[in-house]
C-alpha cells in the first residue's frame, strides 16, 4: 500500500514540476527541457529530479543551474499545488537521455533505410 502511494506522489510531483517549468521565465530553463525521472525518498525529505535537454548535456547543465537558483520558488509552487505535509527538498541532476534516445532512433532509421535500399 505504501509503495503505491509513493508511486502516485512521484508521478504527481513529476507532472506538477513539468507544468511549473513551463511557467518559469529564466532563459536557462527555456527550450526543450524535460523531466526524465523523479526519485523521492521514503520520508519525503528529498526529491531527485533528472533533467534532460534535446540540445544535449551542456544545455541540460545550464537548465539545472537555472533550476537550482529557482528551487525555492519551485518548491513553494509545488507545495501550493500538491497537498503534502512536507514538500521535499529538490535536487536537480542533468542527464543526456533525450540526446541518447534521439541518437538510437537515428541509428534505427538509418538501418531501416539501408535495409530498404539493399
Amino acid at each position: 500500500m505504501a509503495s503505491h502511494r509513493m508511486g502516485r506522489i512521484t508521478e504527481d510531483i513529476k507532472r506538477e514540476l513539468t507544468a511549473i517549468f513551463r511557467e518559469l521565465k529564466d532563459p536557462r530553463i527555456q527550450g526543450l527541457i524535460s523531466v526524465v525521472r523523479v526519485e523521492v525518498t521514503n520520508d519525503l525529505s528529498f526529491c531527485t529530479v533528472y533533467i534532460s535537454a534535446m540540445e544535449g548535456m551542456e544545455r541540460a547543465k545550464q537548465a539545472v543551474t537555472g533550476l537550482k537558483s529557482a528551487s525555492g520558488f519551485i518548491r513553494h509552487e509545488l507545495g501550493a499545488r500538491l497537498q503534502l505535509r512536507h514538500v521535499p527538498e529538490l535536487l536537480f541532476k542533468p542527464t543526456d537521455s533525450i540526446e541518447y534516445s534521439a541518437n538510437i532512433s537515428r541509428i534505427l532509421n538509418d538501418l531501416r533505410s539501408d535495409k530498404k535500399d539493399g
